[in-house]
């Protein structure tokens, strides 16, 4: 009964429970997946978020399995670099940014969570269907899976909705709510074993959506054969939505002709997208940030609560930083119901900001600019263009709105 239960063992359901672990405070986990499998492509862990996963113990443990990232580089569609900056403890970060693969990541935190509160505290195959309240606890009903049959409840003291942009519980509070906003442009995202290369430690943005834009990262250190596993992704602005499934299988012929002359001295494109080992497709899409998230004892936590295009580094990582603020108002209030209002007083307004931020001004707003100004041309240098002054303004900017710049990790 004093279980605070948590729907969904993805980054932020299992963040939670670990932090919860930590401060004293009981809680099961309960996944809808049967088995919890290392899935999905890269993201990347900005220095906010890593400094709470080391608050948790983990950063030797990432750092394993991640790339320590050092810089930041942008350019064009003809391979003229526009901007370079350092990232993480290269930048003089105390902590610092990781690209890593997202299943390496839930792995990590699983395995911590498991050896830490037990393997009877999270369980698998437990597909929430609805949550009810009284004055002394909740209610959560779960299926066995998605479409099962056999049908039970858990009782709690409070309820936490960590289970992603089609959260059941998000459903039940905004039932008309709709299907996710499509931003019009398509994704299709890839792994590919390549030498490294720049730093070898880069995160690379180049081009623009409505010709073609690339995101580029290595996820996974090189092997014994030298090769990096380097996450990829592919962007252009399309009409056509269809409906986001993390699984859907991509077509390299339907978008590579984008990127077909991308030939740069440090990276034959077409080359590199062909030698994916697995190409997957689907829309960049968020939600219409909400007016609340807390509803008594039961409130949403990451992508149930603040689903944001991917185009700022930041889902997990404002997943990573709701878990941190929920479980210091838990520890601050005795009433859950005020610590869930307290929560999401908290980090409401902040993660608004950051998802109509990644809208129109996430970092690769200098893409756009640069794009815009030249025309798309070749330019012959890049400060005939755009000064260094306003493109680490545009860089900064979008630092202060997400919360990790240097002052506001200071603090």
């Amino acid at each position: 009964m004093d279980d605070i239960i948590i729907v969904g063992a993805g980054i932020g359901g299992l963040t939670l429970g670990l932090a919860l672990h930590v401060a004293g405070i009981p809680c099961r986990i309960f996944e809808s997946a049967a088995e919890i499998r290392p899935i999905g492509v890269g993201i990347n862990l900005l220095p906010h978020a890593t400094r709470e996963l080391a608050t948790l113990g983990l950063e030797a443990a990432l750092a394993r399995v991640a790339i320590t990232t050092e810089d930041a580089t942008f350019f064009n569609r003809f391979g003229q670099l526009i901007y370079q900056e350092a990232l993480g403890r290269a930048a003089g970060y105390e902590h610092p940014q990781f690209s890593i693969h997202r299943g390496d990541l839930q792995m990590v935190l699983l395995d911590a969570f498991r050896a830490r509160a037990g393997h009877d505290r999270l369980s698998t195959g437990r597909h929430c269907i609805a949550v009810e309240q009284d004055e002394s606890g909740v209610n959560v009903s779960f299926s066995d899976g998605p479409a099962g049959s056999h049908r039970g409840t858990v009782r709690g003291r409070a309820a936490i909705a960590c289970d992603g942009i089609n959260s059941a519980i998000r459903k039940q509070f905004f039932p008309d709510e709709g299907e996710p906003r499509y931003s019009g442009v398509n994704m299709w995202r890839g792994v590919t074993r390549w030498k490294p290369m720049l730093s070898g430690a880069s995160m690379v943005r180049a081009g623009w959506l409505s010709h073609g834009k690339m995101v580029i990262y290595p996820i996974r250190p090189a092997g014994a054969d030298g090769l990096q596993l380097i996450n990829w992704v592919a962007e252009i602005e399309t009409p056509v939505y269809r409906k986001r499934d993390w699984n859907r299988p991509g077509t390299i012929d339907d978008f590579i002709g984008a990127f077909a002359d991308w030939h740069f001295d440090w990276l034959d494109v077409p080359a590199f997208i062909r030698t994916a080992d697995s190409v997957l497709e689907f829309p960049m899409v968020d939600q219409d940030p909400l007016p609340r998230w807390s509803f008594g004892r039961v409130t949403l936590l990451g992508d149930a609560a603040h689903p944001m295009v991917p185009r700022g580094s930041n889902g997990a990582g404002q997943a990573i930083l709701d878990a941190r603020v929920l479980v210091s108002a838990l520890l601050e209030n005795g009433n859950p119901t005020a610590a869930l209002a307290s929560y999401e007083k908290q980090r409401l307004e902040a993660t608004t900001r950051i998802v109509l931020a990644n809208r129109t001004n996430p970092p690769d707003a200098i893409l756009r600019e640069v794009f815009q100004r030249t025309h798309d041309r070749p330019f012959n240098a890049i400060d005939d263009v755009i000064s260094r002054e306003e493109l680490m303004a545009l860089s900064e900017g979008y630092k202060r709105i997400a919360g990790y710049s240097k002052d506001a990790l200071r603090g």
